[in-house]
């Protein structure tokens, strides 16, 4: 069974034609701030602005946003929260109120214990995700190499290499949108439960 989008997601999608709605108003001066606070890719970007119908170009927006994950998604909703778009946009003051009820799932650091489990399903190509996705020195996985013999040690490692090194940044959430990214993707199934809130 598929496991439930992280909280910021669904309510993104649950509020998503109110969202279109209000934001269509003026869709650029949207973009122009998502961009700033760089919730889009630069593809994702260059697509959204491209649209020509307002309407259109939000939709293209939200959804750019919600398939990048949880993260970008909490980012769209702090800049809805933000003054310039609450002033720009007065009906978007639900938004204030409904993020009370959703459960901050993105803001908790990532345990050793989740590291383990992540360790245990990540494969050969554990240096290859070091380096393009955790973005770890080639240094650095090569003294981790010498370290450690077994291999999940070693990827245990690196994940608390990259843990130490992105201090606050290091949640559950981050590490799983860095891991479901480009070719060295993994299964959802497998680190899906990096999203679950406790």
């Amino acid at each position: 069974m598929a496991e439930e989008p992280a909280a910021e997601i669904q309510l993104l999608r649950s509020q998503k034609v109110k969202l279109i709605e209000i934001l269509s108003a003026d869709a650029d001066f949207v973009l122009q701030h998502a961009d700033s606070r760089r919730l889009l890719s630069p593809h994702g970007y260059q697509q959204v602005k491209a649209c020509r119908v307002p309407s259109e170009k939000v939709t293209e927006l939200l959804d750019h946003i919600i398939q990048r994950g949880p993260e970008a998604a909490q980012g769209l909703l702090e800049l809805m929260n933000d003054q310039a778009l609450q002033e720009t946009f007065p009906m978007l003051r639900f938004i204030k109120d409904l993020q009370v009820n959703t459960p901050s799932s993105g803001s908790r650091l990532v345990k050793e214990k989740q590291l383990m489990t992540v360790a245990r399903t990540i494969g050969r190509s554990w240096r290859e995700i070091g380096r393009l996705a955790l973005d770890v020195p080639s240094v650095k996985l090569e003294q981790i190499e010498e370290d450690h013999s077994l291999h999940v040690e070693r990827v245990f490692a690196m994940l608390r290499y990259w843990r130490t090194s992105q201090r606050d940044k290091a949640t559950a959430a981050h590490l799983h949108s860095l891991l479901s990214q480009e070719d060295w993707a993994l299964p959802p199934e497998s680190i899906d439960f990096l999203l679950e809130t406790d």
